[in-house]
């Protein structure tokens, strides 16, 4: 058989198990949403013979700050989680299965993965320092390659809060989004007001739960119709254009040196209106991406890609800061082009394969930390999750900020607090030897 044939007949095997039940066009918006996020982050970061500039783009062609809008779709991807996540804690509701147990699970499943990629990087820049590297290229080096983990610190907060918002949703319906909305919008004034950064970071959970809320909006049929879909779209696009033209707010949706201002790093409101505008649009699309995605080698992709999603999202920085810095060291070898020429444009469907190929190859070596061994412990007190959580988000929020590496060296305490936190806090499973010594007893 060949391998064309063997792949039809996987394809087919796995759209004949897949329940009918399944929401398909989750799966391909996760898929979706990320797949954008990473071509994104390849595309923006421009390379040459100096070294990496990590907004390259976006800081030398202001023209192209209006497509950000298209290409920062996170907001698409808390539109999913608010979907799932309504699902999972219905059902554990239903079942009788605690906080505890259910934050337990949904912390192994993004918390495990991340784990090997912060032990890989503690020890990369231990290499490269004790190697006579500067502190400051080490801490930008990290730093890029750990940007990824700003989201991931964002949605485990939303995760925690999960339950609450749904409760919120339950009982108020529009109106504990219309709230939140409106809170963000306070924060952001006297964040703006006072020319404080720290002052906006409440606005990383406010806003970002506050948008999840339509994902149960969603569950719950409250956007079936196209004309709700449509005005969703609305007020989405006519709320950033106000937010954009008349205030404060800088056109690109993700960072640009350029800007005094940034939407995304912390969180601005615009974010919750362009996922408005976001989540219109792509709602007008389920009926037809349904029919589509019943073809078996489509949904076939779908679910493979999401079998592998947090690995591939984790480690795609990685691979492009490791061949940069090859192609640097080796002397700028295939970064003569200059950034933002036609020629170079022109190259970037080849960059793209290259570090598609190398994050390939990542994914197979730790893909395996996405099906981790099946957990059958009683559920835990909710604290202990809780504790583990915030360790997690901590320690992201300082890394995806300044990286592993400091003035005076690496800081291991960062990369560590999250490993440390999902094995104290009980996330992770003891040794398959202690646990059969604790049931031998």
């Amino acid at each position: 058989m060949s391998t064309t044939s063997r792949l039809s007949s996987r394809a087919e095997q796995v759209a004949a198990a897949t329940p009918a039940s399944r929401h398909r066009v989750i799966d391909f918006l996760r898929g979706a949403a990320i797949t954008v996020v990473v071509l994104g982050h390849w595309t923006i970061v421009a390379v040459d013979p100096a070294g990496i500039q990590p907004h390259g783009v976006l800081d030398n062609a202001p023209w192209s700050h209006p497509l950000t809008w298209l290409f920062q779709v996170m907001p698409v991807f808390f539109l999913v989680g608010g979907y799932a996540n309504g699902i999972s804690w219905r059902s554990a509701r239903r079942k009788g299965v605690g906080y505890g147990g259910w934050l337990r699970a949904r912390l192994r499943r993004l918390g495990l993965p991340l784990i090997p990629l912060l032990l890989v990087w503690l020890v990369v820049c231990l290499v490269l320092v004790t190697a006579g590297l500067t502190p400051d290229r080490v801490q930008i080096l990290s730093q890029m390659a750990l940007i990824p983990t700003w989201f991931l610190a964002a949605y485990l907060l939303v995760v925690v809060v999960a339950p609450a918002c749904l409760v919120l949703w339950e009982r108020f319906g529009w109106w504990s989004i219309a709230g939140g909305v409106v809170l963000a919008g306070g924060v952001d004034l006297i964040s703006i007001q006072t020319h404080s950064e720290l002052a906006g970071y409440p606005n990383y959970l406010i806003v970002w739960a506050t948008f999840h809320q339509f994902g149960y909006a969603w569950l719950d049929g409250r956007l079936a119709t196209v004309s709700r879909k449509l005005l969703l779209a609305t007020v989405g696009a006519v709320g950033l254009a106000v937010l954009v033209g008349l205030g404060p707010y800088p056109v690109s949706m993700i960072t640009a040196a350029s800007d005094e201002i940034s939407n995304s790093s912390p969180t601005r409101v615009t974010m919750a209106f362009l996922g408005m505008l976001q989540a219109g649009l792509v709602l007008l699309a389920e009926t037809p991406l349904t029919r589509w995605l019943q073809r078996p080698r489509i949904w076939f992709v779908t679910v493979m890609l999401n079998s592998r999603i947090m690995t591939w999202f984790l480690w795609h920085l990685t691979a492009m800061v490791g061949i940069a810095s090859l192609l640097v060291a080796l002397g700028g070898i295939g970064l003569g082009l200059a950034p933002l020429t036609a020629l170079w444009w022109l190259t970037r469907p080849l960059w793209w394969l290259v570090l598609l190929a190398v994050t390939y190859g990542l994914v197979l070596i730790f893909g395996r930390f996405e099906s981790p061994r099946r957990d059958d412990r009683p559920a835990p007190p909710a604290w202990r999750p809780v504790a583990a959580a915030i360790c997690v988000c901590a320690g992201l929020a300082v890394m995806a900020s300044s990286g592993m590496v400091g003035p005076s060296g690496v800081n291991p305490v960062w990369p560590l607090l999250p490993v440390v936190g999902l094995a104290v806090f009980g996330v992770l499973l003891p040794p398959r030897g202690r646990a059969r010594t604790r049931s031998d007893t």
